[in-house]
């Protein structure tokens, strides 16, 4: 990103003053003010940058899990699959009561 002026330009900006300029005290305080809003603005983009690069490097460290069955695995052996724990989880049950 890039900003067009640096906390640096701002405190260091110098203004000419007229007869009927502004008050140099207010616009001071109110640079002063900008001058804060930009280190904590890239301040928190510091932090967002760093978080997003460990986020990035997480996934691309985590193991890849398959959210799709096998290939070659068709529906009914998923079903198989599915009775053959059913009996196993819920059959012990009932034939125990």
């Amino acid at each position: 990103m890039d900003n067009k002026f640096t906390a640096k330009d701002i405190l260091e900006k110098d203004f000419k003053t007229g007869m009927r300029g502004y008050n140099q005290d207010e616009v001071d305080h109110f640079l002063d003010d900008i001058i804060q809003d930009y280190e904590a603005f890239n301040k928190k983009i510091d932090q967002l940058m760093n978080e997003n690069k460990r986020l990035r490097a997480e996934l691309e460290d985590a193991p890849r899990k398959q959210a799709t069955p096998a290939p070659g695995t068709t529906n009914f052996d998923i079903l198989r699959r599915l009775s053959h724990l059913e009996n196993h989880v819920f059959g012990n049950k009932l034939n125990n009561e």
